[in-house]
């Protein structure tokens, strides 16, 4: 087609699809801005929106009483176990003190030392007292701590069981608003693909084509790129219906569109030669002849070999003959290349009592009009 284009109008041809591109980004981005904002139209889900609350709270009460009761009784603990060293330091250095002495004891056999061993005696007795108290209070912190631990691990497990039942109604929820959100995208791309196949199939060649296209692009773009990634899967199930849907729609349209262009071309080559290249336009014929087909049929032609003159399948004229210098040239320009002579229409002879003077006599396809004799 660009063959048969005028140099500026292939440079105007350009810009406009460059137009149509610009327009199309526009539109694809005022689409986009409004299809991520869609989400917003449904109220954001948290997990509290589905779980038994009467029976939460007391759980979750308990969990945070426990993990406070806990963490005081694990610092109790902490300072008891300092006392419980202490305690234990002193005595294991009074028994030393008190094993040093029954040594000197022994060695001096003293007994007006028996009072003082009574003494050191009841002393480490004291001292064995302090720390067996100490321990006991270091059990009692233990057991505080451990109750408390085992109170909140029995309110975290009641708790998972409520969370995990408002998970899966959560989860449920979630997926009702993906359709109805894939239903708003749907509401919105689907109206706009069926403009963009009406303007494909009625305006694509009119004045205001470069608009036409622009929306065609946005169009598709904003369903397979903005609509089919959110298509709600179910297992596949609902993609691959989708895709079969698609699939036999566009392949019965191919089949339908093949078969009446097919009817048009078998009705077409009935008709004479003259009818038919009168229908077919100039830049189309052109266009054809550019790829080495027959403008008729669409079917290859040898047009290099200078014998054919015309289409060996549907018998179109290709090339004649000017009617000034009987260059042979092509039956679809319309001046000769040769002498540029006009390749004006057949005008017919009168019906009756021949040509008065001055009118036309005959004439050759591509050649100038001859004046009667």
């Amino acid at each position: 087609m660009s063959k048969s284009l005028r140099l500026s109008e292939k440079w105007f041809r350009r810009g406009l699809w460059l137009v149509a591109l610009a327009f199309a980004s526009f539109l694809i981005g005022l689409g986009g801005a409004i299809v991520d904002d869609l989400p917003q139209v449904e109220r954001a889900l948290e997990l509290d929106d589905f779980i038994d609350r009467p029976a939460a709270e007391p759980l979750r009460s308990t969990i945070k009483a426990s993990e406070a009761a806990e963490l005081q009784a694990t610092r109790e603990l902490e300072q008891v176990r300092l006392q419980q060293s202490a305690a234990r330091q002193a005595s294991a250095n009074a028994r030393e003190t008190f094993g040093n002495w029954i040594a000197t004891r022994r060695a001096t056999a003293q007994p007006d030392q028996d009072t003082e061993l009574i003494a050191r005696t009841k002393a480490l007795d004291a001292f064995k007292q302090k720390e067996d108290e100490v321990q006991r209070l270091v059990n009692a912190q233990q057991q505080v701590v451990l109750d408390a631990r085992h109170a909140e691990q029995r309110a975290r497990e009641a708790l998972s069981l409520l969370e995990r039942d408002a998970r899966e109604k959560l989860d449920a929820e979630y997926r009702r608003v993906e359709l109805r959100v894939f239903a708003y995208r749907l509401a919105l791309t689907l109206p706009l693909l069926v403009v963009a196949g009406w303007l494909f199939a009625k305006k694509r060649k009119s004045t205001y084509w470069p608009f036409v296209w622009g929306f065609i692009f946005f169009a598709l773009f904003a369903f397979f790129v903005e609509l089919v990634p959110y298509l709600p899967s179910y297992g596949g199930y609902v993609r691959y219906v989708v895709g079969i849907l698609v699939t036999v729609l566009v392949g019965r349209y191919a089949i339908v569109a093949l078969n009446a262009y097919l009817a048009r071309q078998k009705l077409a080559e009935q008709q004479p030669d003259q009818v038919r290249r009168e229908e077919l336009s100039y830049d189309v014929a052109l266009a054809r002849l550019g790829k080495g087909v027959c403008p008729g049929c669409e079917r290859p032609v040898d047009l290099k070999n200078d014998e054919i003159d015309f289409c060996p399948h549907c018998g179109i004229g290709l090339f004649d003959h000017c009617g000034q210098c009987e260059t042979r040239k092509s039956a679809f320009s319309k001046f000769c290349h040769a002498c540029g002579t006009s390749a004006l229409p057949r005008v017919p002879q009168a019906a009756a009592g021949g040509s008065a003077p001055g009118s036309v006599d005959s004439f050759t396809p591509g050649g100038p009009l001859k004046p009667a004799v």
